[in-house]
C-alpha cells in the first residue's frame, strides 16, 4: 500500500511532486505556478480521464465527474490562477464526492529530468536514513515492557536492517507495545516485515491488493524467514489515533483480526485505497486510489471507516493505557520464583500508572 495522505506532506522526490491534500511547495523545488483557462480545462479532462481509467469504483469515478463538471458549468474555477490553490480546491471537490482520504491533485513547477530526480532520490533516502526509518524510539519500559514507536513503513529494502535490530532488541521483552499514533502509512511490504517477527515461519495470509486497472490482485503473508528472534510468545498492544492511516492502518486491522494484537487509542483515519500516479501535464498529476484491500477474513477493509480499537482512549492516554494493561496481565503470571526486585518494579510501575491515569481524567 501506498503511503496515505491525511493533513500532511508526502514528498515525491522520484516524480519532482509534491502530494498532498491541501497542496504546499517548497519554496526552493516548487514554486507556484500561474493557469489560464486552457490549462484549467486540460487539468480537468486529465482528472475525469484518470478516474474513469483507473478509480477503484467506477460507479464512484462517474459521480466525481459530474460533480466536477457541475462546479465547472456554474465558473467555480474560473477566477482561479494559482496552481496550488486549484489544485486544492480540486482535491476538496473529488474528497467530497467520494470520501476517499487518498485521493488528490499534485502540482509543482516543472517536471525533473531524469538525471535531477535520481540525485533527489538519494536525498530522499538520505533523509530516511536520518529519520532511522521511521524507527522513532525502541526501549524498555519500566516492568520489561517493550515499547516501538514507528513512524512509517519504509521500503524494505531501506529499512530492513533497522528493523532487524529494533525488533531483535525487544524480543527480550515481557510485553511489546507498537505506536503506531504519528504513523501515517507506507508499503506494504514493510507492514509483511514487521508483522513477520510477531508469528511463527509457516506463513499467514495478511491482505490482498485489487488492483483495477489490471484486474490482478496481489496477496501479502508473512515471510518464512526473518533475520534474528521472532517475537511469538510476546502480548501485542498497538497505540492508534485519528493520524493512525494508510499501511498503519493495514498493520492494525490485519493484527486485530488475526487477534494478535490489542488495538488501544482511537478509531483510525479510514484509508484503504492504495494510489497510483496519473500524469496530466508538465505541472498537474492525479494520484487515483486504483485498488482496494481486501482482508482474508473479514472479506472487507477499513476504508471510510477507520480501524476500531479494542480499548477507547485518548491517544494521548494510549500508551499510559496500553502499559498498565500488559504490566497488570504480567504481575497476573508471576512466579513464586520471579526476582523479588523484578516484581517490585512491575508492582511499583502499576501504581504509579495507576495515579496519573487517574489525575489525567480527574482533569477532563
Amino acid at each position: 500500500m501506498r503511503t496515505g495522505i491525511k493533513k500532511y506532506l508526502l514528498i515525491l522526490l522520484l516524480a519532482g511532486t509534491i502530494l498532498a491534500d491541501e497542496p504546499i511547495q517548497s519554496p526552493q523545488l516548487m514554486p507556484d505556478i500561474t493557469i489560464d483557462a486552457a490549462t484549467r480545462i486540460e487539468v480537468i479532462e486529465g482528472i475525469v480521464k484518470a478516474l474513469n481509467d483507473t478509480y477503484v469504483y467506477s460507479e464512484v469515478a462517474t459521480k466525481m465527474e459530474q460533480a466536477l463538471r457541475k462546479h465547472q458549468q456554474q465558473k467555480e474555477y474560473d477566477s482561479i490562477t494559482s496552481g496550488r490553490q486549484f489544485a486544492r480546491t480540486l482535491t476538496t471537490h473529488l474528497q467530497e464526492v467520494s470520501h476517499d482520504k487518498h485521493i488528490a491533485i499534485g502540482v509543482y513547477g516543472r517536471r525533473l529530468p531524469p538525471e535531477l530526480a535520481e540525485g533527489l532520490a538519494q536525498q530522499q533516502n538520505a533523509m530516511l536514513a536520518r529519520t532511522n526509518f521511521g524507527f522513532e524510539r525502541v526501549e524498555r519500559l519500566a516492568g520489561n515492557i517493550g515499547y516501538l514507536e514507528l513512524k512509517t513503513f519504509a521500503p524494505v529494502s531501506l529499512m530492513g536492517d533497522t528493523a532487524a535490530t529494533a525488533m531483535n532488541f525487544l524480543s527480550n521483552a515481557d510485553a511489546l507495545i507498537i505506536d503506531l499514533r504519528q504513523n501515517n502509512g507506507g508499503e506494504s511490504a514493510a507492514v509483511a516485515l514487521i508483522t513477520s517477527y510477531l508469528f511463527g515461519p509457516q506463513p499467514i495470509h495478511l491482505n490482498d491488493i485489487y488492483w483495477r486497472p489490471t484486474n490482478e490482485t496481489h496477496q501479502w503473508w508473512t515471510l518464512p524467514y526473518v533475520p534474528g528472534k521472532r517475537l511469538t510468545d510476546k502480548d501485542v498492544y498497538l497505540l492508534t489515533s485519528h493520524n493512525t492511516f494508510s499501511a498503519a492502518e493495514e498493520f492494525a486491522y490485519n493484527l486485530k483480526n488475526l487477534k494478535r494484537a490489542v488495538i488501544v487509542g482511537e478509531t483510525t483515519g479510514g484509508g484503504a485505497h492504495p494510489i497510483s500516479e496519473r500524469h496530466i501535464n508538465d505541472h498537474f498529476s492525479v494520484f487515483v486510489p486504483a485498488g482496494r484491500a481486501i482482508n482474508p477474513i473479514t472479506k472487507t477493509n477499513w476504508e471510510g471507516t477507520g480501524v476500531e480499537p479494542d480499548v477507547k482512549v485518548s491517544a494521548e492516554q494510549a500508551l499510559k493505557t496500553a502499559h498498565l494493561m500488559s504490566l497488570e496481565k504480567l504481575e497476573s503470571k508471576l512466579k513464586p520464583t520471579d526476582h523479588p526486585m523484578f516484581k517490585s518494579e512491575v508492582t511499583n510501575a502499576i501504581q504509579k500508572l495507576k495515579k496519573e491515569l487517574a489525575e489525567t481524567q480527574e482533569k477532563h
